[in-house]
This record gives C-alpha cells, sequence and structure tokens, in this order.
C-alpha cells in the first residue's frame, strides 16, 4: 500500500508548503500530494481553494485568483509557486501526486513535469476530465487520475446542509462502482482517487477489473486506515503520515 502525505503533512505543516513537503519526507512517504490552483493571470500557484481564508491558514478572507502572486504573499508568505514545488522533487527521492484544481493549463503543468524531470514519478489527477485529457495530450507516458467526489462549491462545510450529506454520499456510494468503468477508459486514467466515504469492496473490484488502482483520501483515524485496506485500496493519502508509522 503506497504512503501518500496529503498537502504535504497537512498535520506537521502547513499545507501545500515546502515545509509541509519536508516533513512528509522526513516522515517517510511514499508519494506527496499537493493542489495546483490558476490566479486569474495565469500564474500556477500551490493552493487547494479559491478561498484565502484557507490559502492564508486563516489570515485574511477573500478570494485568491483575482490576485497577483505578490499581493498573496502578503497574507500567504509561504506558498510556492508550480515551479518552486517542482524544483523541489527534482532534489528529493519521493512520488508526486499533483491534483489540478482547474479546468484549464493542463498541458502546461504536463509540460513542466516534463521539463523537470519529474514524469516517471509522478500521477496528476483532476475531477475535470477535460484537464485529464489535456494532460495526457501533452504528456502521454504522465500517469493520471481521476478524483471523485469534488464538493467545488463547499455544500459539505455548509452546516445548514450538513444533515443532508450522509444521504447524498450514500447515493454517490452506490453508482460509483458502476460509473467507474466509462469514466476510467474515457480519461485514460489508470487510478481512482475516491473520497472513503464513496468507498467500497465493488468500487475497488471495478477499479483492479480496468486495471486501476485505488487510492482513498482522506484517512487520518486509525481505525478508517484499517477499514479502505481491508477493502483493498492500493494507497491512503492523509494529512498525518505519522499514522501509517503505528
Amino acid at each position: 500500500m503506497l504512503r501518500i502525505g496529503h498537502r504535504g503533512a497537512a498535520a506537521l505543516g502547513p499545507e501545500n508548503t515546502i515545509a509541509a513537503f519536508r516533513r512528509a519526507v522526513e516522515v517517510g512517504v511514499d508519494f506527496i500530494e499537493f493542489d495546483i490552483l490558476d490566479l486569474d493571470d495565469g500564474t500556477l500557484v500551490l493552493a487547494h481553494s479559491d478561498e484565502l481564508l484557507e490559502v492564508s491558514h486563516r489570515v485574511a478572507a477573500g478570494r485568491v485568483r483575482p490576485l497577483r502572486l505578490e499581493e498573496l504573499r502578503e497574507s500567504a508568505p509561504e506558498l510556492p509557486t508550480l515551479e518552486q514545488a517542482l524544483e523541489f522533487f527534482a532534489n528529493e527521492e519521493v512520488g508526486l501526486h499533483a491534483d489540478v484544481k482547474s479546468p484549464r493549463h493542463g498541458r502546461e503543468i504536463a509540460s513542466a513535469l516534463r521539463r523537470h524531470g519529474l514524469i516517471e514519478r509522478a500521477v496528476a489527477s483532476s475531477f475535470w476530465t477535460s484537464t485529464l485529457r489535456d494532460l495526457r495530450a501533452e504528456e502521454p507516458q504522465l500517469a493520471v487520475g481521476i478524483t471523485y467526489p469534488e464538493d467545488r462549491r463547499g455544500l459539505a462545510r455548509r452546516r445548514l446542509l450538513t444533515p443532508l450529506v450522509p444521504a447524498a454520499v450514500a447515493v454517490l456510494a452506490r453508482a460509483v462502482p458502476r460509473r467507474l468503468p466509462r469514466w476510467l477508459k474515457s480519461t485514460g486514467a489508470t487510478v481512482a482517487m475516491l473520497h472513503y466515504a464513496v468507498l467500497s469492496r465493488a468500487a475497488v473490484d471495478r477499479c483492479h477489473e480496468s486495471d486501476a488502482a485505488v487510492w482513498a483520501w482522506t484517512v487520518n483515524e486509525p481505525e478508517l486506515l484499517g477499514r479502505v485496506v481491508d477493502l483493498g485500496v492500493d494507497g491512503v493519502i492523509s494529512d498525518n503520515p505519522r499514522l501509517f508509522l503505528q
């Protein structure tokens, strides 16, 4: 089972920063997952969402994309660009999992991975099927993964909707095994990045029948780790990679 640090090691250092990457390497992960977001001027940075409150670690509020890099770093000084992150990986012996949070720039990201000599130990994933097609069109040797589900509007975090989330997740979980083979074939994905809540033995089996691996996210408790491992997943993504040492 591959051990994958989520956003570096989000429980051990500021997420999506070089400092968190270093902590993940120290713990001994096999892969480091990070998020790529595009600013309105085309600059690619490591950020999970367009919410400045999240990216600045609650220092400032607002949106991320309209800001220039210099403005963004006033409230998020450790924020790396994609180029800075790839320079780090080029000097470390660890796999990288780039989760692309935009339907654009797939070709540019694949080109950057190739330029830094990282194609052979990288996986690029996205919820956007157009992004996966662009990644593969630019670099056919790059492994790609489809991420599911993607709560793009943050509905699961809204208190008024919290009671509705379990029922909605149950519906998704039942549909996933049937839909996965089609998604994998249409995108050329060789990894399914599935949230643990929609994971099932049937979903894992359908992926393996399609010669695709399953990586479960985001697993932070020992009991949950045991459950997803029992389902036969091939990799586990965690905020706290020390979980794998227990």
